[in-house]
């Protein structure tokens, strides 16, 4: 167990490091994102974060696995799939990162991904708490956890937002695990990925330094979204809905908006509240902390759920409220996205 204790200070010290090398290395070879008119950035940028904080994060979450007091066992295996997967899906984000893949392709091995962690899930756990046949509930968590990988990949569009959010349901999960009286994964889990998001944030913070590209944004959206699940399946299913909240909401509703309109989804924009925040407030910062504070919250809401479920919904409610709040203040009066094409 002290070994353990170790690993969060040890993830926020590898992913500083590795980090700044992964840096000069994506610059010696011009592997740099290009300011374009859909893009909240004004001078090339090193993409590719994610090379450095993906690989501590797994390292962190497999010694975790090794040092856990049952051992290997099942749960060690379950994992090493959910990792697995998690891998190769890193690989072909950062594919996708250098030269641009189809939709169809990416969706595909994402789906695939999805499918071995939802496998993993522990058996007579169910998600939706039984209101599911067990088929029909590893289905539907496995269409959400896919939604949440690509949700979690758009949001990443300005300066510190990923890392804050990692932080945030990293360190939610953790805090939750706790007072579910649990000796549970999510623990070392949680605070692992919230250290080494940490450690990201330190260059990635307003005027960012690197970005994490896809291979640090679908792979993070990923691993959070094991994190979320796992919650969901011990029963504390109103934190799992509170602690991404803000992501869920603003990605799901400017979505909803692009396909109304008839829009590309698919295809990247700048007509996300938190980006008409960061043009309306001229500043990646105040966006990012003012989504810091509401995470605050959302933490909070998720822990007094958790530790009194009869205000489970109240809990709920709360959330939706501030959330609202949050994407009103954000939108930019008047402001009349343009078409995507």
């Amino acid at each position: 167990m002290s070994a353990i204790l170790l690993l969060p200070p040890a993830a926020f010290l590898a992913a500083l490091a590795a980090t700044g090398w992964v840096r000069a290395w994506l610059g010696r070879r011009a592997l740099l994102d290009h300011p374009n008119e859909r893009s909240s950035h004004s001078v090339p940028t090193p993409r590719g974060g994610g090379l450095a904080v993906v690989p501590v994060v797994a390292a962190a979450w497999a010694l975790a696995g090794l040092w856990a007091p049952e051992g290997i066992g099942a749960q060690g295996l379950r994992l090493g799939l959910v990792l697995g997967a998690a891998l190769v899906l890193a690989g072909l984000s950062f594919i996708d990162d250098l030269w641009p893949l189809p939709v169809m392709p990416r969706l595909l091995v994402q789906a695939a991904a999805v499918a071995a962690g939802v496998a993993a899930l522990p058996a007579g756990h169910p998600v939706f708490q039984g209101l599911l046949p067990l088929p029909l509930d590893r289905l539907a968590a496995g269409l959400l956890w896919l939604w949440f990988v690509n949700l979690f990949n758009f949001m990443d569009g300005i300066d510190g937002i990923s890392g804050v959010e990692c932080i945030a349901v990293g360190g939610g999960a953790s805090l939750v695990a706790i007072l579910l009286g649990q000796a549970a994964p999510a623990i070392p889990q949680g605070l692992t990925l919230a250290a080494a998001a940490a450690g990201f944030l330190a260059w990635n913070w307003p005027p960012a330094r690197i970005f994490l590209g896809d291979v640090g944004s679908v792979t993070l959206g990923f691993l959070s979204g094991w994190l979320l699940l796992t919650l969901a399946a011990a029963g504390a299913w109103p934190a799992a809905l509170l602690l991404p909240l803000y992501y869920l909401a603003d990605a799901s509703l400017t979505l909803a908006r692009r396909a109304w309109r008839r829009e590309r989804i698919w295809q990247a924009h700048r007509q996300h509240f938190y980006q008409q925040g960061a043009r309306r407030l001229n500043s990646h910062g105040k966006v990012t902390l003012r989504l810091a504070l509401l995470d605050a919250a959302l933490i909070a809401l998720a822990a007094c759920a958790t530790r009194h479920p009869a205000a489970g919904g109240a809990a709920l409610a709360a959330g939706a409220v501030l959330t609202a709040l949050m994407l009103a203040h954000f939108a930019a009066p008047g402001e009349r996205p343009s078409h995507a094409g």
